[in-house]
């Protein structure tokens, strides 16, 4: 079986080359000069986040911006394209976030990122390391005509679509049961686990989706939008199975999601993320104060998380 896993995993790295060739951005010429060298240490923060010496106390789990962010045949995150794409994000920037109720701009997004997704602290805005995100983003967003969102700070060329099955997938959670759950999870150990393993830890370099590892969280906390029943949907299904995306139904995608993140993950409270806020600088949001927990995320939608799981393993 060991074996197997092994050379599924292989199988699946090898997809996105083999079947997505032609759909990859042109590599460029980074620039020269120190605009040159603040795109590639982007690049290399951002594909080495969790280790990396600018960022690595600033990540709170074992992932990296290219485990949503997914790198193209170039290798570099974000370039592979899909969903999640950086090509063309900065074009939408700045942009309005319902979230935190102010326009933002690119490094904001992405430093808010690591509260969320990486379960960590933001990066302080102007430093080296947030402006090599950002210009790193921004070249890969070369040639894109701009078009600043008023509604919401996603890459243009998928602001509707987030919206629209976003709506989709609501109405779908909405109506979850234990059932869903158990197809989530006969689902995920068929489609899922050969590289984000049984258990959820990750296998090789594909990453965690839930779990603990000597009292660290090993992914996303319930504050991340990948945490919400009816955005992490959306994503997998534009995405995965890696290099097969577009292969699982509305309710196939709905019950994994509903299975991930009904397992169990670190709370989000914003004022305990803000707490180094004068470390870390100005905090460009009206919302001071934001809690979630995986209870939360499932009353969100009407569900009790222990009638959808079947037991009382949530706190």
């Amino acid at each position: 079986m060991r074996l197997l896993n092994k050379l599924l995993i292989i199988i699946f790295v090898s997809l996105p080359v083999l079947v997505l060739a032609d759909s990859f951005k042109t590599s460029e010429a980074y620039p020269e000069g120190q605009l040159g060298k603040m795109i590639r240490l982007g690049e290399e923060v951002m594909s080495k986040t969790d280790t990396h010496d600018m960022t690595k106390d600033l990540v709170g789990n074992r992932l990296q911006c290219k485990s949503c962010h997914l790198p193209g045949k170039d290798g570099k995150p974000g370039t592979f394209p899909s969903l999640g794409t950086f090509i063309g994000t900065a074009a939408a920037f700045p942009a309005y976030s319902s979230r935190e109720k102010t326009v933002q701009t690119l490094q904001d997004r992405i430093n808010n990122c690591f509260m969320r997704s990486m379960n960590g602290k933001r990066p302080i805005i102007d430093t080296e390391v947030s402006i090599a995100m950002a210009a790193y983003i921004t070249w890969l967003s070369e040639g894109t005509p701009i078009k600043m969102d008023a509604k919401r700070p996603v890459n243009p060329k998928y602001s509707e679509f987030w919206v629209k099955n976003a709506k989709k997938f609501a109405k779908l959670q909405k109506k979850a049961t234990h059932l869903n759950y158990l197809n989530g999870q006969k689902l995920y150990i068929q489609k899922c686990s050969v590289c984000h393993g049984k258990e959820g830890a990750g296998l090789s370099h594909f990453p965690p989706l839930w779990g603990e590892k000597n009292g660290h969280w090993l992914s996303y906390n319930t504050g991340a939008g990948m945490s919400k029943l009816h955005k992490a949907p959306v994503w997998i299904q534009k995405n995965m199975p890696l290099g097969q995306g577009g292969t699982l139904n509305d309710r196939q995608v709905a019950d994994i999601a509903l299975y991930i993140n009904a397992q169990p993950r670190a709370n989000f409270d914003l004022q305990n993320r803000l707490q180094d806020r004068n470390e870390m600088g100005y905090y460009n949001s009206k919302i001071q104060s934001e809690k979630h927990s995986v209870r939360s995320n499932f009353q969100d939608f009407g569900l009790n998380v222990d009638e959808i799981r079947g037991d009382k393993l949530i706190p």
